[in-house]
């Protein structure tokens, strides 16, 4: 691997990776690129400066390249992102300067969409506090108070894509009633489709989330949203943490006007608000809904392989512009 802005003779085109990946990505990508790592520069600005070479970038998910990196990357060609979302990422700059992006979809799908279900059946059944019971000696003293029932519920999906059809398909393996929001029609979609998010709240029993993040879903659950929601009612996040007015969720949660969250991402993860944390109606995640070794093994495969594909003239894989 390259030291942070060595000069070199070697041919090997220059690679800036902007957070850590798993060995089993760095050791192949290394044979190919020089590498450059952001995330561990003692100086980074200072190693921008000395960029001026680079002509890729591996991104991840919702650390990405704003415009201003990639004006610090006058040779940039590619960015190759390592997650399916690209919020990230400024796409207008990219298109602008030329910079092809890509992404890494469908291979994360059944995860997430394994998370949710996991997450929606961890706030019902009130999971995290059974154990902590169990572990704390209270069970000897009582019983837990009574859960909710997640099969044969209404689970409203906001945001009907690769990982909501996802999950609705294991929803109806639990008779779920399935409903949801989507910003364009889904004419072949076998579920109710509802005209508002706020209607859709309404009716569910379970509110899961999948929408891209960026500026165009934006706190999309706010606060009328959640009190559509009700009382008896949960919501599930595996977006993005802006998809969510996270200070009216907040609220929501602390006066119980929702039954209860969990949430795999957040605002300002993993700094997360301290409010959260006394909260005993939430399940709280840490971004990883795509974390399996099989998984985060094929994104690392399709990010190298997007990659491997730019250089050789051959069309991208995955493209998002």
């Amino acid at each position: 691997m390259t030291r942070q802005g060595e000069a070199t003779d070697d041919a090997r085109p220059e690679l800036l990776v902007l957070g850590k990946l798993p060995d089993w990505d760095m050791e192949p990508l290394a044979e190919q690129f020089r590498i450059l790592t952001l995330w561990d520069a003692p100086d980074p600005a200072a190693l921008l400066a000395r960029c001026g070479a680079v002509r890729a970038m591996a991104a991840q998910g919702h650390r990405g390249a704003d415009a201003a990196l990639m004006d610090a990357l006058p040779a940039l060609e590619i960015i190759a992102n390592y997650g399916v979302g690209v919020d990230g990422i400024d796409l207008d700059a990219a298109r602008q300067r030329g910079i092809r992006v890509t992404n890494t979809p469908d291979v994360l799908t059944g995860d997430v969409a394994d998370l949710a279900i996991a997450l929606a059946l961890a706030v019902m059944r009130e999971i995290p506090r059974g154990d902590a019971h169990v572990r704390g000696g209270g069970w000897a003293k009582g019983n837990l108070p009574l859960g909710r029932r997640f099969f044969g519920c209404k689970l409203g999906i906001v945001g009907l894509g690769r990982i909501g059809a996802a999950i609705a398909h294991r929803a109806a393996a639990f008779d779920c009633a399935i409903g949801y929001f989507n910003r364009s029609p889904q004419p072949a979609s076998p579920y109710q489709a509802f005209a508002t998010v706020e209607a859709l709240a309404e009716w569910s029993d379970v509110l899961v989330v999948t929408v891209a993040g960026g500026a165009g879903t934006r706190a999309l659950i706010d606060a009328p949203v959640l009190r559509a929601l009700g009382p008896r009612s949960f919501l599930v996040n595996v977006s993005r943490g802006t998809t969510i007015d996270e200070a009216a969720l907040l609220d929501a949660l602390e006066s119980r006007t929702i039954g209860g969250a969990a949430l795999d991402v957040f605002l300002n993860e993993p700094h997360i608000d301290e409010r959260f944390k006394a909260l005993p109606n939430a399940v709280l995640f840490p971004h990883h809904g795509s974390a399996t070794v099989e998984t985060r093994r094929a994104m690392g495969q399709l990010l190298r392989d997007n990659l491997t594909a730019h250089f050789a003239g051959e069309p991208l894989l995955t493209p998002v512009v």
